[in-house]
């Protein structure tokens, strides 16, 4: 025997309530009373009702799925925002598709245009890029996360990383370090460059020194924050401290560190990383956490892709606290001077 379609309206009919608060209901939208949702879900196990995920998506011309574009996904923060993103998806009945846009211009953009081509409900773009114009006639919502991009009024969701850059260096100089170096990816990152500007502007508002030879840029991963570190190490002068711009590139900063026996030099990571809490000394670290960021960015999105409200683009900033475990108040008395 073929067993008959439920449709919405059978379960709508069983549960006492109309076909639309049932479909809020298996969309996910809480706008439905904890009771309602209660009786409809009983109805919607006991029928066996299914989503036609075809029908939905021929009736709005998209599919509910959502694009996530980050530069790379071996970087631990990109990967977890992509997890949580997904932990997400999965709770309002979205499917993700996962791109990364391999630090190229190029690369990403193509990316992105393959993703509308498969007629995603809505984007969120983690940009390497900054020119997004290309996309400002399109009617797909788009939240742009951890960075700003031209070209393209939407809304974006990032931590104030000029303030927080400065933040770290006024507590390194609270300690008395005056030679701090930096480790930094390219400056054509907007992260890159607004971090390490507020590198600088804390220098000049506490009378610090500024010396260039303790910048050390296109630090794009571990391994090349690895590589600078010892470069540091081997300096006839060693800083007292380090700044690692990224979760990532601390990752290095540490291996160089332990295998150079010079963890006498204090260490404070833009963004916390795992394990970092177990070394000795514990990493002192920015709580640059990506799931915070990615869960405000999924769910402005979800409002979006409803579009049962008029949304102004906005900018949301995450505020960042200093985690103090020791590797950010070591003292430049400890630090020894390289031969």
């Amino acid at each position: 025997m073929t067993r008959r379609t439920v449709r919405l309206s059978d379960v709508a009919d069983a549960a006492g309530t109309r076909a639309k608060t049932v479909s809020r209901v298996v969309n996910g939208d809480h706008r439905v009373s904890i009771e309602t949702r209660k009786r409809v879900q009983d109805e919607v196990d006991r029928l066996g009702y299914r989503v036609d995920l075809m029908a939905r998506s021929l009736r709005k011309g998209v599919d509910d799925t959502v694009g996530v574009v980050v530069p790379t996904i071996g970087d631990p923060f990109f990967a977890t925002m992509v997890e949580e993103i997904e932990g997400i998806a999965l709770e309002q009945n979205l499917e993700v598709f996962i791109a990364r846009g391999s630090r190229s211009l190029g690369i990403e953009q193509r990316v992105i245009e393959r993703m509308l081509a498969r007629r995603v409900a809505g984007l969120i773009i983690a940009p390497f890029m900054t020119d997004f114009t290309f996309l400002a006639n399109r009617n797909t919502p788009v939240v742009f996360l951890d960075r700003h991009a031209s070209g393209l009024d939407s809304d974006v969701v990032l931590v104030d990383d000029f303030a927080e850059s400065k933040k770290v260096v006024h507590h390194l100089a609270s300690y008395g370090h005056t030679r701090i170096a930096l480790i930094v990816d390219n400056l054509d990152v907007e992260t890159s460059r607004k971090r390490r500007d507020g590198y600088l502007a804390a220098h000049r508002e506490l009378g610090l020194p500024i010396d260039e030879s303790l910048e050390f840029r296109e630090c794009i991963n571990a391994e090349v924050a690895e590589a600078r570190t010892w470069e540091i190490l081997a300096l006839p002068e060693t800083p007292t401290a380090i700044f690692s711009t990224r979760a990532e590139t601390s990752l290095g900063v540490v291996r160089a560190q332990h295998h150079g026996n010079r963890t006498d030099i204090a260490m404070v990571s833009f963004g916390d990383f795992e394990a970092a809490d177990i070394l000795t000394p514990a990493i002192t670290a920015l709580d640059h956490n990506p799931r915070i960021l990615a869960r405000i960015a999924m769910e402005r999105l979800v409002v979006l892709m409803r579009g049962d409200e008029v949304c102004v683009p906005s900018e949301t900033i995450v505020p960042l606290h200093l985690i103090e475990r020791g590797s950010g108040e070591i003292t430049p008395s400890t630090v020894a001077v390289s031969a």
